[in-house]
């Protein structure tokens, strides 16, 4: 992944307290990640910074819509998406971000770059199961209906053949 320089905020000329950054993505910032999953996509993102005296809050939110396809028609759609996220950074001996809610610079760090939570965030908010606003319940159950009798025929096909029973039985006569 290529290091995209307009997410990297220099927190160190900011005087403390309140900053807002705003972020448009679109697809060109999913390529530069290789995901492919959807083509269309179109976010706003939020951050608001604050400043303190020994550590930053980063508060992301996100919305937009995802063209995906729907899983109970098949037919692409326009997803609304919102999400929100909190990160605390702090600062220490070594760079560090093991922990998810927490991001630890180096003391010479001079700028926080947020792209990979930027990704994560909108990757994350995006919902398992996608149906298209319209489709009813009967629709629902009708594709669990035909994805069960899918389940109960592959059983059937492989139910073990009765002749290697019996050839199991001679195997344990010995």
């Amino acid at each position: 992944m290529k290091n995209l320089n307009e997410f990297k905020i220099p927190f160190v000329g900011l005087k403390e307290g309140k900053h807002q950054f705003d972020f448009q993505i679109d697809r060109e910032f999913f390529d530069a990640f290789g995901y492919d999953e959807f083509e269309q996509v179109d976010f706003k993102v939020s951050l608001c910074l604050t400043k303190k005296e020994t550590l930053l809050e980063l508060d992301f939110v996100a919305d937009g819509s995802v063209n995906v396809p729907c899983d109970v028609t098949g037919e692409d759609f326009d997803l609304e998406v919102k999400g929100d996220f909190s990160l605390i950074v702090k600062f220490g001996e070594a760079f560090n971000n093991d922990n998810e809610e927490l991001l630890i610079l180096s003391h010479h760090a001079y700028q926080v770059e947020v792209q990979q939570y930027i990704y994560e965030l909108i990757i994350l908010s995006i919902p398992q199961k996608r149906i298209k606003p319209g489709v009813s319940r009967e629709d629902i159950n009708a594709l669990e209906e035909k994805q069960e009798q899918k389940k109960e025929t592959k059983s059937k096909k492989e139910q073990v053949d009765p002749r290697w029973d019996q050839l199991k039985q001679l195997l344990d006569k010995k």
